[in-house]
């Protein structure tokens, strides 16, 4: 990080034509699709933050943990305000769709209370991000072959049918977290309890070998469905979202030639969640008052210490991001950085542009809804 305190610059994509106080919604009817290369002029400055290496400055205050996530031919970043979408299209411009990160007070305090915060966060990741992958999907599927006509019609559906699509989108993706979590859970279980229940008493044994059959379903199904040409462009633009966020927390300036210096690998990615249920699971489970004397008996207390396994894994994705610095303790993050050698690919040069496009967005986004209460206090006279 650079040293000394001064004035930084940010380039805004005030090119690009597009205020980032609208939020385009519904999506369909109000896409922007615009050719951004690399951030436009126009500079602003930020007097309270440190600058980056040349570029965008980093706050002093303690740094926000941006996440993201890859879907179609594009990157999701979730900012403070915003959640932001950009998505390469087939003539090289650039789609952007944006939602409003709103929470209800209730739901912020849940996320500050330990081991509830991380079954809130996922379900609400669910939630939001199944709407931009359902954006990105949709977007595919017009580059596929969709006719003008159609994509007009879906222009010109009302607001309400649209809020009632998202909200179908939101509740299918929450729904379907919930069934693979549940999935993953049982199947490792009942197979162990058919072909090992018989072979030894040691329960912790039997723990020990569903986690492994769990990896092992999991790494198979990571295998199968990364043959197909579209999963493996998924995984090289999770690769540029970690690249970004990389690049972005150690203050490098976001271009293409900076951003692909870093690694594809992300202590926070959730590939590192899945891994670390996985070992909490075994430890959980093998507790002397959890033990079990059928296999009904074993899927129920699997099911009912889910939300258990969910929370605390969170809690030590966090702590093992905490530490990812201390040489000893760093090691703990590393197996859900070597499962990310399987979600995640080298991306293209163009492929970190769209990522690095989504981000800056998101950063605009972010710093244009910071700034709005003190347009309106100077308009007050304060």
């Amino acid at each position: 990080m650079p040293r000394g305190r001064r004035r930084g610059r940010a380039a805004l994509h005030r090119g690009c034509g597009h205020s980032m106080r609208q939020i385009r919604l519904p999506y369909s009817a109000r896409e922007a699709s615009v050719s951004c290369g690399n951030a436009a002029a126009n500079p602003v400055e930020w007097k309270d933050e440190v600058p980056r290496k040349g570029g965008t400055p980093v706050s002093e205050k303690k740094p926000f943990a941006y996440g993201g996530q890859a879907v179609i031919e594009g990157v999701m970043f979730a900012g403070k305000t915003v959640n932001v979408t950009a998505v390469r299209k087939k003539d090289r411009s650039i789609a952007y769709f944006e939602s409003p990160r709103v929470d209800q007070a209730w739901v912020l305090r849940l996320k500050k209370i330990p081991l509830l915060r991380g079954i809130v966060a996922l379900i609400d990741a669910s939630a939001k991000g199944s709407r931009h992958l359902n954006f990105s999907a949709e977007s595919y599927a017009e580059e596929e072959g969709e006719t003008p006509e159609a994509a007009k019609d879906a222009g010109k559906k009302s607001l309400t049918d649209s809020l009632t699509m998202i909200l179908g989108v939101a509740v299918v993706g929450v729904l379907s977290f919930i069934f693979g979590k549940v999935a993953f859970t049982l199947v490792p279980a009942a197979l162990e309890e058919m072909i090992f229940s018989g072979a030894f008493e040691n329960k912790f044994l039997h723990n020990l070998i569903e986690g492994a059959i769990k990896l092992v379903l999991l790494i198979a199904y990571i295998l199968l469905i990364a043959q197909t040409p579209l999963i493996k462009r998924l995984f090289q633009y999770h690769g540029a979202e970690h690249k970004v966020i990389s690049a972005y927390e150690n203050g490098e300036q976001l271009t293409v030639e900076n951003v692909q210096k870093y690694s594809t690998l992300h202590y926070r990615c959730g590939s590192s969640f899945i891994v670390l249920s996985v070992i909490v699971g075994v430890l959980l489970y093998s507790l002397p008052i959890f033990s079990w004397d059928s296999i009904w008996e074993r899927l129920w207390i699997r099911l009912l210490l889910l939300p258990v396994v969910i929370g605390i894994s969170y809690e030590v994705l966090r702590f093992t991001n905490s530490v990812r610095d201390v040489p000893v303790l760093r090691y703990l993050g590393y197996p859900g950085l070597w499962l990310q050698l399987l979600t995640t690919r080298e991306p293209t040069d163009d492929q970190v542009e769209v990522a690095i496009a989504s981000f800056e967005r998101m950063l605009e986004a972010d710093r244009a809804q910071t700034m709005r209460p003190l347009d309106a206090g100077n308009a007050m006279g304060a």
